[in-house]
């Protein structure tokens, strides 16, 4: 071969790499922080890489100091792909067109939960308590949690007792057990989770409500279709020992947005929608 030829080889293979750093982009995941940004990580980095393997996509993932801060990104649509609680996703939906693809067999209820030394649930003896919260819009540790013990008890959480935000279910468990809170909003899983066995130790279950679908993986219209599918088919046939990270006994299952007009209907009794 020429030199002349080798060079202008060189030079195209060239131009395709520079050519393919220009138009590659990261797909930004984000998480909502039900728990600290460390066990986030543990649970979140090793199913960010199995995906991106499998893909052949860059995905990169994201998570924020706060609930809060987590629904302003989302709702401003600055995450390509995202995991949400059910609520979110229909405001995200609404205002984004966000389109939820997959998500665990499980569902999701919220549980309130006390110290041990108190007694079992008994409504007369919640009001003038406090209230731990994760967030305002935390869909089954907070907004179920408000709606059941108002609807089903005729308790109002926001006139008849004292609420405080502390931006994370971890945060809450640990507030209830050191008596920052009399009470405390949260989920199963993120109970389950918990590796701090001092603070398990000291809190005990005293609500439980009812069950909804759990937090889709949703993303924006923008993304391809066929990495739409991508990303689906292997959220699809995930390794157990990389799904149980996220949740245990369940299985990834394809879901759609009208699974969660339910939620939509909850949103809108609740004022949210």
């Amino acid at each position: 071969m020429s030199s002349k030829k080798y060079f202008s080889l060189k030079f195209i293979f060239f131009i395709i790499l520079i050519s393919s750093s220009l138009f590659s982009k990261d797909i930004i995941f984000g998480v909502v922080p039900q728990q600290s940004p460390s066990e986030l990580v543990k649970t979140w980095a090793p199913i960010v890489s199995y995906l991106s393997k499998e893909t052949g996509l860059h995905l990169v993932f994201k998570t924020e100091s706060s609930i809060p801060k987590f629904e302003e990104e989302l709702y401003a649509g600055n995450y390509d792909i995202a995991y949400m609680n059910p609520y979110h996703f229909v405001i995200a939906n609404k205002q984004k067109g966000y389109k939820a693809i997959a998500r665990t067999t499980e569902q999701i209820e919220g549980i309130l939960v006390t110290h041990t030394d108190k007694r079992a649930f008994d409504i007369n003896e919640f009001k003038g308590k406090t209230f731990l919260f994760p967030a305002p819009n935390a869909f089954a540790a907070t907004l179920l949690a408000k709606y059941e013990l108002k609807k089903k008890y005729g308790f109002d959480i926001e006139k008849d007792a004292h609420v405080l935000y502390v931006n994370s279910h971890d945060s809450v468990y640990k507030g209830v057990a050191r008596g920052v809170g009399d009470i405390g909003g949260g989920i199963s899983r993120t109970l389950e989770q918990l590796h701090d066995s001092d603070t398990a130790s000291k809190i005990k279950i005293l609500y439980k409500t009812d069950s909804y679908p759990s937090h889709p993986i949703a993303v924006l219209p923008s993304i391809e279709n066929r990495d739409v599918d991508a990303i689906r088919e292997a959220l699809l046939k995930m390794p157990k020992d990389i799904l149980e990270k996220l949740t245990k006994n369940n299985n990834m299952i394809k879901t759609d947005s009208l699974e969660f007009d339910e939620i939509k209907k909850l949103a809108v009794e609740l004022g949210k929608y």
